[in-house]
């Protein structure tokens, strides 16, 4: 590893985490729901469910991944358990003020488990073992390396995303209009899944 290779990588972990999928997406209906603190936990734990699971696959050698009935099992179970979060999100009751308090949002746990059946950090996985971790079998600093930058990179994109959540809901001064967007949302959700299903 030299200063070329973090650079790739961190620029490679930033633009994967940073775009629109189901990490941000859930972040962000939260975020608007429930506020920033309450949202930190899920937050929190999808950055470390992504530095596990890269940690993992890298120190395996990227062996995971390439196995094509593991990558459509991941792929199928990912897309019907993000499909249901979809439909939670859609139909999450809302409530201005105090009343929106008494709602539970997504939990530290579900963040992290949340990331064994993403099927967008699978991909993101695949293809940073496969580009960045040649030789990396045996030696333990590039899956730990890996999984401070992708855990780190993802970890600030749905922070990110929980803000742009919170400004969202400072517009929102109705109920309608809060489900409406919990629905956007929910739809963003289902429409990332698209290249997933059609790869």
């Amino acid at each position: 590893m030299d200063w070329a290779w973090f650079l790739a990588t961190s620029g490679f972990a930033f633009a994967m985490a940073g775009t629109p999928g189901p990490n941000n997406t859930m972040v962000t209906a939260s975020g608007a729901n429930y506020g920033f603190r309450r949202t930190l936990p899920v937050a929190l734990g999808m950055g470390v469910g992504v530095a596990v699971i890269i940690f993992a696959v890298a120190a395996a050698g990227g062996s995971i991944v390439s196995e094509p009935s593991v990558h459509l099992a991941l792929k199928w179970l990912g897309i019907a358990y993000l499909l249901w979060l979809a439909w939670r999100i859609a139909t999450a009751p809302v409530g201005m003020g105090a009343e929106n308090h008494r709602q539970r949002p997504f939990t530290f746990i579900e963040g992290t488990l949340l990331q064994a059946v993403n099927p967008k950090l699978w991909v993101m996985v695949a293809g940073a073992v496969v580009a960045y971790g040649g030789g990396a079998a045996g030696d333990l600093s590039v899956p730990a390396a890996f999984a401070a930058i992708f855990g780190g990179a993802t970890l600030a994109s749905t922070i990110a995303w929980t803000c742009v959540g919170v400004g969202a809901a400072r517009f929102i001064t109705r109920e309608r209009s809060l489900k409406l967007f919990n629905r956007a949302m929910a739809l963003l959700l289902v429409l990332s899944l698209l290249p997933v299903v059609l790869e």
